[in-house]
């Protein structure tokens, strides 16, 4: 059950948020004093989307299945440990809270609140999706954090400079909202992938490239809100199955465009194991100051 202290706001009015319940026979509930409310789905996670929704396409069922048997078969570890890495010392000592934001299935936030457990330290915890089928799986991960359908391009439903550290991996930015969601000495952590990332697997399955100059793009959207602190490369040598090598390539992007019996096929000539590099980027960006040059 998540912490009932967390710092959330009503998507229609901007009042506090309280976590009520559950009562008997009842799921929990967000509510707040103007009287607007918003019951948790049976699987657990709450939809603040409201008036039209949204026009992102969200991430199937089938692709969320995909994500959740390679992700669990540790493929990615390196990179989560990195990010859980980067996040911990930006922690309060008290009243640590995190927004994961794009949480998919919760598997980075869960290695970010293990690391912070081991540590001796509680985190309220935040957990942000426009995909029900991947916040079905991210509410059972985590069950100690509140998961959201929400549209990330919309007012976020957090109270201003509430937060430690907003998490951004694979997934669309809002830097004015993360501004102003973190508390001054907070930290955005963002990861995406580098040009070469998954390039062998690409060339087999139909899989889209990666642009060149996205990190100089990426700077440049963050550059009113946020100053660049780090930068580190995390590079990860797969070997695969055809199965996993078939997950992979349909969990991201590519799943919205391929067909997964299409990828299949494409893979069933290549010998087993199945290698690829997949190649990130990892940024730390600090608010800026106001009036700093």
């Amino acid at each position: 059950m998540p912490s009932a202290d967390l710092p959330l706001l009503c998507p229609v009015c901007s009042n506090p948020l309280v976590l009520l319940g559950p009562g008997a026979g009842t799921q929990p509930r967000l509510a707040c004093a103007a009287g607007h409310h918003f019951d948790a789905a049976r699987q657990g996670y709450f939809n603040l989307l409201v008036g039209k929704g949204t026009s992102f396409e969200a991430d199937s069922a089938a692709m969320v299945q995909s994500r959740v048997n390679f992700l669990g078969n540790g493929h990615y570890l390196p990179l989560a440990r990195a990010v859980a890495s980067a996040v911990v010392p930006y922690l309060s000592e008290t009243g640590a809270a995190v927004l994961d934001s794009g949480t998919g299935t919760g598997h980075y936030l869960r290695e970010i609140l293990d690391a912070a457990d081991a540590g001796g330290r509680h985190v309220a915890a935040i957990g942000l999706d426009i995909s029900k089928f991947a916040l079905r799986r991210a509410a059972r991960l985590n069950p100690e954090a509140i998961n959201m359908v929400c549209d990330i391009w919309q007012p976020l439903p957090v109270a201003t400079g509430s937060v430690d550290a907003v998490t951004v991996v694979f997934a669309p930015r809002n830097p004015a909202e993360f501004a102003r969601v973190l508390r001054p000495a907070g930290a955005l952590v963002v990861v995406t992938p580098r040009p070469g990332h998954l390039a062998e697997l690409a060339a087999v399955t139909g899989m889209l490239g990666i642009e060149e100059g996205k990190d100089d793009r990426l700077a440049e959207g963050m550059a009113g809100n946020f100053d660049l602190d780090s930068s580190s490369d995390v590079d990860i040598a797969l070997t695969l199955t055809r199965a996993a090598a078939a997950d992979l390539a349909f969990m991201g992007p590519a799943g919205h465009h391929l067909d997964p019996g299409h990828i299949a096929e494409r893979l069933e000539s290549r010998p087993e194991p199945v290698t690829a590099g997949a190649r990130f980027r990892l940024m730390v960006f600090r608010p800026r100051k106001h009036g700093a040059a």
